[in-house]
């Protein structure tokens, strides 16, 4: 881990169900570590439970069990998120994948403050910490983006992404917090701050697509990690002012 007390926050969410943000947070998960930082991935769409098919192998214990057994520590639930080869730094996820029940317990407001304690052992543990968060209903959503250091909303390139990002930024107000930046998915928003172009790896298996070839796909990816972060990562444009300096002042929190 670098030599910081604690990792920075973000907080990735949905402005509406279907928008893409688990894989926008996968994806900058691994951008993140193909630049030699640590990451944990956490879990907070309870409902779609989407974090869970980028991970091979059995989940046990998942997040929502840590959540209404806090005698397990986080490590317990952490897997490596596999980057398709050797990069310099590493990825984890802790997904939610739990039966019904189970998730109705996840949501109360004891495992929401668990929540918020487990974001701070990963912020310990790790150079970044990034979260999925679903639009903003639920305990531990409201968890999540008040912890959160910077929030990125993040919405498809529609005329109901476009709505459904007011009304994002209307809810965030009322929990007391602001978006960071705003990321529109498979196409151009003009509202938003970041655009990342459809790409034809869309599984979950064909996941992190970011480390392949040098492509419009990759560079957006690129320039919301190097928006967040507040720093230029490695693979950048050496000719022009790199990804930080294409996105420069979208960070506003």
């Amino acid at each position: 881990m670098r030599e910081t007390e604690t990792a920075d926050v973000t907080a990735f969410v949905g402005a509406a169900g279907g928008a893409g943000t688990t894989r926008t947070a996968v994806e900058v998960g691994a951008a993140l570590a193909a630049d030699g930082r640590e990451v944990a991935i956490l879990d907070a769409a309870f409902a779609t439970q989407g974090l869970a098919d980028y991970v091979q192998g059995r989940i046990d214990p998942d997040l929502t069990r840590l959540l209404v057994d806090d005698g397990r520590d986080l490590s317990t639930g952490l897997l490596a998120l596999d980057l398709g080869g050797a990069v310099p730094g590493r990825a984890a996820v802790c997904p939610a994948h739990a039966p019904f029940e189970r998730l109705a317990w996840a949501k109360r407001v004891e495992a929401a403050r668990r929540f918020e304690s487990l974001i701070a052992t990963a912020s310990s543990r790790f150079d970044h910490v990034l979260l999925d968060v679903p639009p903003i209903a639920a305990n531990q959503a409201v968890a999540a983006v008040n912890v959160a250091d910077r929030i990125a909303v993040v919405t498809p390139a529609s005329d109901r992404g476009a709505e459904a990002v007011q009304r994002c930024h209307e809810r965030l107000a009322d929990v007391g917090t602001e978006a960071s930046l705003v990321v529109s998915v498979r196409g151009d928003l003009e509202t938003a701050d970041v655009s990342v172009p459809a790409t034809e790896a869309t599984a979950a298996d064909a996941a992190p697509a970011c480390l392949g070839d040098e492509d419009a796909f990759a560079a957006a990816i690129g320039r919301i990690a190097a928006a967040l972060t507040g720093e230029e990562l490695r693979g950048s444009d050496e000719d022009g002012d790199g990804l930080l300096g294409s996105v420069g002042g979208l960070v506003g929190r």
